[in-house]
C-alpha cells in the first residue's frame, strides 16, 4: 500500500482546514481517512509534494472551496512562492473560472518560469480575455522571457474565438519572425482564425505551406470550408484526406457531415456515418447531433429521428436539433410532442429551442400554439426574446392572415427590424393581397437589401394578386432601373450516387429529350385535372404564351421529370433547389404527387415541401 504523509505544523489551524478539505474531496468524515491508497499522518511541517499532489485534486475535482483552503494552508506553511504550487493555483483559480484570484496568485511570484506565464495566458484565453492574454504576452516579451509554440497557440485560439483578425496577423507576423511559423501547432491555431474570419484563402495558403499536419490540421482545414460555405471544397478535402491514409478524427467527420448536409449529400452522408460506426464513434454526442443534422436536412427526417432515438446520452443541442429538424418539415405536431418529452426528462429548453419550437408553429399557421410558447419562454424559462424568436412570430401572424398584427408587433419590438421580417410581412402580403403594408415592407426591403430582386418579384406579384396591373408594370420597371439581376434558379437530383443539375431551359443534360416528353406528357394529364399555369410568377418582359413557355421549363420541374424517367416507382423523388419554390411549380408537384401516386420532396431556401397524393405538407405556407 502506497502512503503519503501529510506533514503540518503542530498546533496551527491548518490541520483542521486540511481535515475539511481532505474529507471534502474524498466524501470522508474520518480524521484518519484511507482513499485512493492514501494515508493521513499529521507531523510538524508541511513537504511541498504533498501540498501538490493535493493541489492537483482539486484541479480536476474542480474543488474550488477545497483549493482554497490548501491555497490557505500554503501561505501559513510559507510555501507560496514556490513555483510549482502557484503554477498549480493558476491553475485551479482559472478552471474554476477565477480569474482575478489566478492572476492575484501570479502577479506575487517571486520568480516566473515559462511554465508559470503559459498558465496565466491560458487562463485569460480560457475565459475568452483575449485582451488580457495579448496584454500579458506584451509583457512578457518586455521582461525578456521567451514565448513558446503554446503560449503562440493559446493567444491564437482565443483570437478565433473573437475572431480578432487584426490581433491574429499581428500574431502571425511574429510567429513567422521568430521561426515559430513552422510548427504544427501555431500554424494550425493561424489557420483556424483565418477560417472563422471569413479569410479562407490566407487560411488554403497556411495549410499548403505547412509541412508537417496533424490530425487536427486537417480537421480545422475541412471545418474552415464548412464554415466559409464552400461545402465541396470541404468533401474534396476530406476525401483527399481518405486517399491518403490518413487519421479520421470525429471533429473531421463530423465536419464532414456538415458539408453533406449543407450540399443535401445523403449518400456521401451515409457513408460518412457508416465510417463513424466502423471506428466506434457512433455513440458520440457531437457526432450523434451531426447526424440528425445531415438526415434531416437531406430530407429524411425518419432516419434523423431514428438516430436521436438511438442515442443513449442527450443534452439540449442533440434535443435542439431534432426539434428543428420537425420544424423543417413541417411537422409541428412531431416538434410540439418532442418538446414536452423534452421537459419531461428533466432538459431546460433554451432560446434556441423555442425558435425552432416558434417557427414549426408559424410552418402551419398555429397562432395559438405560437403565442403559448411564446408566452411560456418570457414566464416559465425567464428567455428575453430576441429578434429571432419575434422574426418567427411575425412570420406567424402574417402567414395566418393577421397582417395588422404582424406589422404591429415590428413596430413596437425593442430593436430595428431586419430585412427577413420586412421579407415575411411582404410575402404574406402577397397572399392576402394587402397592398398598403406590402409597399412599406418593399420600401423598407429596397433600402436594407437594395441587391436583392426577389424583394421587386414579391411586390409585383402582391400587385397581381389585386389584378393592379399598373403596380405590376411599376414593380418591374424599378426592377429593370435598379439593374439588379434575378439569381438563377437551380435544382438537382441525385440518382445512383450522381448529382443531376438542371436549370431553367436546359438543354445540355443527354436525356433531355425523354425529360421534356415526361413533361409534356405530365401536363396533359394536369390539364385534364383542370390545372392552369400561374404566369403571374413570371417576370420577364414577355407575352403570356412565353411565359407559359418558361414556366414549363423551371428547373425543379425538369428534375421532377428526371427523376420520374431515372428511378424505381415506389422511390421518393427528392428534388433540392438555390431558391424559394415559385407558386406554379408548387402547383406542378401537388398535381405530379396525385398522379403518378409518388411521394415528391422539395428542398428550397425555406424549408421541405412534401408532396402527397394532391397536397404539400406546408398546406400552402412556404
Amino acid at each position: 500500500m502506497k502512503t503519503l504523509i501529510f506533514i503540518y505544523r503542530k498546533a496551527s489551524s491548518c490541520v483542521s482546514y486540511q481535515s475539511r478539505v481532505f474529507s471534502s474531496i474524498h466524501g470522508i468524515k474520518s480524521e484518519t481517512p484511507k482513499s485512493e491508497n492514501l494515508t493521513w499522518v499529521v507531523t510538524d511541517s508541511w513537504e511541498v509534494s504533498d501540498l501538490q499532489h493535493l493541489l492537483q485534486i482539486c484541479v480536476r475535482k474542480r474543488s474550488v472551496a477545497e483549493g482554497k483552503s490548501c491555497h490557505a494552508c500554503a501561505i501559513q506553511a510559507g510555501l507560496q512562492t514556490d513555483t510549482l504550487v502557484s503554477n498549480i493555483l493558476i491553475n485551479m483559480y482559472s478552471k474554476c473560472g477565477l480569474i482575478d484570484s489566478a492572476r492575484q496568485v501570479f502577479d506575487r511570484m517571486l520568480q516566473r518560469s515559462i511554465i508559470s506565464w503559459n498558465t496565466m495566458i491560458g487562463a485569460h484565453t480560457q475565459n475568452g480575455d483575449v485582451q488580457g492574454a495579448l496584454t500579458l504576452f506584451k509583457q512578457m516579451q518586455n521582461e525578456g522571457t521567451p514565448s513558446s509554440e503554446f503560449t503562440l497557440s493559446s493567444i491564437l485560439c482565443a483570437c478565433a474565438a473573437k475572431l480578432a483578425i487584426g490581433e491574429s496577423k499581428q500574431l502571425h507576423a511574429f510567429a513567422l519572425k521568430t521561426a515559430f511559423g513552422s510548427n504544427v501547432f501555431v500554424g494550425t491555431a493561424v489557420l483556424d482564425v483565418y477560417a472563422k474570419c471569413n479569410l479562407i484563402k490566407d487560411a488554403c495558403k497556411v495549410f499548403d505551406g505547412m509541412q508537417e499536419k496533424t490530425a487536427v490540421t486537417w480537421s480545422s482545414m475541412v471545418a474552415g470550408f464548412v464554415q466559409n460555405d464552400l461545402y465541396e471544397e470541404a468533401l474534396a478535402l476530406f476525401h483527399h484526406a481518405q486517399k491518403m491514409g490518413l487519421e479520421q478524427t470525429q471533429f473531421t467527420l463530423s465536419a464532414a457531415l456538415s458539408a453533406c448536409a449543407n450540399l443535401a449529400a445523403q449518400i456521401e452522408g451515409t457513408q460518412v456515418h457508416a465510417v463513424l460506426v466502423r471506428k466506434g464513434f457512433g455513440s458520440n454526442l457531437f457526432v450523434a447531433t451531426s447526424l440528425v443534422d445531415m438526415y434531416a436536412k437531406c430530407g429524411s427526417i425518419k432516419e434523423a429521428y431514428f438516430v436521436f432515438s438511438g442515442a443513449e446520452e442527450k443534452n439540449v443541442v442533440l434535443w435542439n436539433a431534432m426539434v428543428a429538424g420537425f420544424s423543417k418539415h413541417a411537422c409541428s405536431t412531431e416538434a410540439m410532442i418532442l418538446f414536452e418529452k423534452m421537459q419531461q426528462a428533466g432538459m431546460c429548453p433554451n432560446e434556441v429551442t423555442y425558435i425552432s419550437l416558434l417557427s414549426a408553429c408559424s410552418h402551419v399557421g398555429l397562432v395559438k400554439d405560437g403565442r403559448h410558447y411564446f408566452d411560456q419562454m418570457i414566464r416559465d424559462n425567464n428567455i428575453e426574446p430576441n429578434v429571432h424568436h419575434y422574426s418567427c412570430m411575425v412570420d406567424l401572424l402574417g402567414r395566418s392572415g393577421l397582417i395588422c398584427e404582424a406589422r404591429e408587433l415590428i413596430e413596437r419590438m425593442p430593436f430595428e427590424a431586419t430585412a427577413s421580417m420586412w421579407g415575411s410581412l411582404l410575402g404574406s402580403c402577397r397572399i392576402y393581397g394587402n397592398l398598403e403594408s406590402a409597399e412599406v415592407a418593399a420600401d423598407r426591403l429596397f433600402k436594407i437589401e437594395p441587391d436583392n430582386a426577389g424583394n421587386h418579384v414579391l411586390l409585383s406579384n402582391a400587385y397581381a394578386v389585386n389584378k393592379k396591373w399598373g403596380g405590376v408594370v411599376k414593380a418591374r420597371k424599378a426592377l429593370k432601373d435598379s439593374g439588379v439581376k434575378k439569381a438563377m434558379g437551380m435544382s438537382w437530383i441525385e440518382v445512383k450516387s450522381q448529382v443531376h443539375t438542371f436549370v431553367v431551359g436546359e438543354r445540355s443534360h443527354p436525356r433531355m429529350a425523354e425529360i421534356y416528353a415526361k413533361l409534356d406528357d405530365l401536363e396533359k394529364e394536369m390539364k385534364k385535372m383542370e390545372y392552369k399555369a400561374e404566369i403571374e410568377y413570371d417576370l420577364h418582359d414577355v407575352g403570356d404564351n412565353q411565359k407559359e413557355e418558361l414556366l414549363r421549363h423551371h428547373s425543379e420541374k425538369l428534375a421532377l421529370a428526371f427523376g420520374l424517367i431515372s428511378q424505381p416507382l415506389d422511390a421518393p423523388i427528392t428534388i433540392k433547389k438555390n431558391l424559394r419554390i415559385c407558386g406554379d411549380c408548387h402547383s406542378v408537384m401537388k398535381f405530379a404527387s396525385k398522379i403518378t401516386g409518388r411521394v415528391i420532396i422539395v428542398r428550397d431556401t425555406n424549408r421541405f415541401h412534401h408532396f402527397r397524393d394532391g397536397s404539400c405538407s406546408c398546406r400552402d405556407f412556404w
